[in-house]
């Protein structure tokens, strides 16, 4: 299994370009470099000459009234594009990149009920798979397996949390998943999520491991959510079952953050509530020709969206150059790939594609940490990159002190 030649009908939504598509694509030339862009009928367009990021650009008053307010640089064809935006691209032709620059990366964890009930599973077995199923059995005969009648932070769900501490059950999973604050972690560091087409990193240490198919949200430094993409939160379980403590291990590692493939600004076609209803569905497809599939339901989310953006940011933590939310997913893969009672777990060469109707389709072949692309284009390369560019320009809003 080879990952397929991105195309407009396997990458834009279902409704081709009827919605505001944003991203990130390498711009080559005498001096190349990343910039933001915008996906029209007959084309992509390099917004840089009026925003140098794409922090820039979705901090603005109006991120739509912005980009439909500019004519831009014409690329060249989308599909021409999507055709060169794979693993080591034709470095003299423009590929995507993922669309996220500045913006802090975070993410919010045990959002849906399964998920949760997964975690706890995963604490009790130590990390360990083959125990996993025994413990599963056990939890979910004196939880159950749908807690989505509880609202996290309710008197119900206080009353829940004595009973499970007095039958010895309680977990800091169930904590974050029914407690009144969320799991709210730093998912990977500024500019070192990848974009669709590129190689996905699991640690080569981990034998128990799964992709995370999540919607992220695109919200600016006042808070206002503007967007959403699709991203893929790759965790491994057994790194994160042995403790919680090994959470950056088990979720920071080089190329196991997947954004893509575009942002979706909000606009007459799509909205939060569109957010809210959509599904995510995702398929993994192996060299063994081990095929996995399941789908993520927006509806069945414990908390939701604009709660675990106000849980993010508050009068508690700013984020000056906004950030990206992924917003945890239902999806947890259970069944056996290789013996019975081993779970699943990724092996290299895996594809994964991660769609929804709306946003498009995020597609990674997966490979080990260590053998990815090594990330190189950290902050100084990218404000050196925008210097040599002409790009930097004093700021319309420049900050009142160093902090």
């Amino acid at each position: 299994m080879n990952m397929q030649l991105l195309t407009l009908q396997n990458t834009l939504p279902t409704d081709g370009l009827a919605g505001t598509l944003i991203g990130r694509a390498w711009i080559p030339g005498e001096i190349g470099g990343p910039s933001p862009v915008v996906l029209r009928a007959d084309g992509m367009y390099d917004l840089s000459a009026n925003f140098a990021s794409l922090s820039e650009l979705l901090d603005s008053p109006s991120p739509l009234n912005a980009v439909r307010g500019m004519q831009g640089h014409f690329i060249g064809r989308i599909e021409d594009v999507l055709a060169n935006t794979r693993f080591q691209p034709d470095l003299s032709l423009p590929y995507l990149l993922a669309p996220v620059d500045l913006q802090v990366i975070k993410a919010a964890g045990v959002t849906f009920a399964s998920s949760m009930i997964e975690r706890v599973i995963e604490e009790q077995a130590k990390g360990d798979p083959a125990r996993a199923e025994g413990i599963r059995r056990t939890v979910i005969g004196a939880i159950g397996n749908d807690l989505r009648a509880v609202k996290p932070g309710s008197p119900e769900a206080a009353n829940l949390k004595s009973v499970l501490v007095k039958q010895g059950l309680w977990s800091q999973y169930l904590e974050v998943g029914i407690g009144p604050d969320a799991e709210i972690f730093t998912k990977a560091p500024v500019l070192a999520a990848i974009g669709t087409g590129n190689q996905v990193g699991i640690h080569p240490k981990s034998e128990w491991n799964n992709p995370e198919p999540e919607v992220v949200l695109a919200v600016s430094s006042r808070g206002t959510i503007v967007g959403a993409t699709l991203g893929n939160d790759v965790n491994l379980r057994d790194f994160e079952g042995r403790s919680a403590l090994l959470l950056s291990k088990a979720k920071d590692n080089n190329a196991s953050c997947a954004i893509g493939p575009f942002i979706r600004l909000f606009d007459e076609t799509f909205s939060l509530d569109d957010v809210r209803r959509c599904h995510v569905e995702l398929k993994v497809e192996g060299k063994d020709d081990y095929k996995l599939s399941g789908v993520s339901s927006m509806e069945q989310i414990s908390r939701d969206p604009q709660d675990l953006v106000s849980q993010a940011l508050n009068e508690n933590h700013q984020y000056p150059d906004g950030f990206l939310l992924f917003l945890g997913t239902l999806f947890a893969p259970t069944a056996d790939r290789d013996h019975p009672g081993a779970g699943f777990t990724h092996k290299v060469g895996d594809v994964v594609s991660i769609s929804s109707p709306k946003l498009g389709a995020l597609r990674n072949e997966v490979t080990f940490s260590s053998s990815a692309t090594p990330w190189t284009f950290g902050l100084r390369a990218f404000i050196g990159n925008l210097a040599a560019r002409g790009l930097l320009k004093p700021s319309a809003n420049p900050a009142t002190s160093g902090r």
